[in-house]
């Protein structure tokens, strides 16, 4: 269960928690649909700057909602749909195909990055 110590955001129509602690984008995915919700997913700057409130609040890297897809080696929202919002840091994305998850900096642009390190897991609902 997410305790919730003031650790809630909303943006728009979404609400953002995180539960602090630090796992790997599978876990990270589950504990958020355990929950109810899915990870984190910045659809526009608004939602990319609520998100980053919570890693700055944690002063940690969170993996995103965005993973690489197959075939195309495209990196999509987890439910598949393309990407209509970016925010990759410079000479990012770079992990030609090795680095399939992505994760949020504490400045709010994003990197490639492997799925098994341990990265702040951050929900939306």
């Amino acid at each position: 269960v997410l305790a919730l110590n003031g650790k809630i955001r909303e943006v728009g129509e979404k609400i953002l928690a995180s539960n602090g602690e630090e796992v790997d984008f599978a876990s990270a995915l589950e504990s958020c649909e355990e929950a109810g919700g899915t990870l984190a997913t910045p659809m526009n700057e608004e939602e990319n700057k609520a998100i980053l409130g919570i890693v700055k609040q944690y002063n940690r890297y969170a993996y995103l909602g965005i993973k690489k897809g197959g075939t195309s080696g495209q990196f999509k929202y987890i439910n598949g749909t393309p990407l209509n919002y970016t925010k990759w840091h410079q000479y990012e994305p770079n992990g030609k195909g090795t680095e399939k998850c992505v994760e949020m900096y504490t400045d709010g642009s994003w990197n490639d990055k492997k799925c098994n390190l341990y990265r702040l897991t951050i929900c939306e609902f």
